[in-house]
């Protein structure tokens, strides 16, 4: 959905020829950023940030094998933190030295304009609750939120909508304090490059942000995740990634079973995609598929396939 906006200004805007990004080394944003390239003709240049050293590894699977399957035109590993001013550097070269329109994609496409997707996402949210009259008006929403276009997009939107849509924001990797100061400015950028109104402030209070369920660190299982990533696929079919989605999707159970909801609410969880990384990390444990002579299995939904079979019967 960012892609849809980021790609639009980078070619009708500016007429790029060259795009590069940059993510975490199992990155789904440059994953859907190549794959846009390739869809519209344009060179693509990967940059990817050990935010765990020693992560990435050349013969990965998951994302990292579609980068080469899709053919990146080149791939950067640098070191946590160095991502933003590699791209920059990269840009000026080919600048300079070939001549290139080259146009940078912020990481995960986490600015105002490709924040306008999440808008829209919001605005279609409520569009199908206001046409579909069995569709209750949602009093909750949660969402992972990571680099923050998703989150802040779904606020700034959710705001101006004046919806009664409370979003909840699962950080993936930095704590609350750090995570909500960056959704705030990011929601209230895109609030004001939205609506043209440089006056709009967005209320501080509208930005929600939980980290109890990062764990120890970004990319890093934990076992609610894990538990969670298992309890989608077996009872909705519906797969998670263990980065992004696996661990707001973590927040969800906990905040049910907690009561952070009130009784009766409507909960909207807001699923960002990601499989791919799942053939990478491969989150779960065996023990948690009943295999014999596995690990620990002291997870609380650790059952077997022939359990569900039953259970299904």
């Amino acid at each position: 959905r960012k892609l849809e906006f980021t790609m639009a200004d980078a070619i009708e805007k500016y007429g790029a020829d060259t795009i590069i990004t940059c993510g975490a080394v199992q990155s789904n944003h440059c994953r859907l950023t190549l794959s846009a390239c390739i869809k519209e003709n344009l060179k693509c240049i990967l940059v990817l940030e050990e935010r765990v050293p020693g992560s990435y590894k050349a013969d990965a699977t998951g994302n990292n094998y579609l980068f080469q399957l899709l053919g990146a035109e080149r791939i950067e590993v640098v070191g946590l933190g160095e991502a933003p001013a590699k791209v920059e550097e990269i840009a000026k070269e080919l600048r300079e030295k070939e001549g290139r329109n080259v146009y940078c994609v912020p990481g995960g496409a986490s600015n105002q304009i490709g924040a306008l997707g999440y808008c829209a996402c919001a605005m279609e949210i409520q569009n199908q609750i206001f046409m579909d009259t069995s569709l209750p008006p949602m009093d909750y929403l949660v969402t992972a939120s990571g680099s923050g276009g998703t989150h802040a997009g779904i606020t700034a939107a959710m705001y101006a909508l004046r919806s009664i849509t409370k979003v909840v924001g699962i950080s993936t990797r930095h704590p609350e304090d750090v995570q909500k100061e960056h959704i705030h400015q990011l929601a209230t950028k895109t609030l004001k490059f939205a609506t043209g109104d440089e006056s709009l402030e967005l209320p501080l209070d509208n930005v929600v942000v939980m980290d109890q369920y990062v764990g120890p660190g970004y990319s890093l299982p934990t076992k609610g995740m894990e538990e969670a990533v298992t309890l989608f696929a077996r009872k909705e079919g519906i797969l998670l990634d263990p980065v992004y989605t696996g661990k707001a999707a973590a927040g969800l159970v906990d905040l049910v079973q907690s009561g952070y909801f009130p009784p009766g609410s409507n909960v909207l969880f807001l699923h960002t995609g990601g499989a791919p990384s799942l053939y990478h990390y491969k989150p779960i444990d065996n023990a948690v598929f009943g295999i014999a002579g596995a690990g620990d299995s002291s997870s609380s939904i650790s059952y077997s396939a022939a359990e569900d079979e039953k259970k299904s019967d």
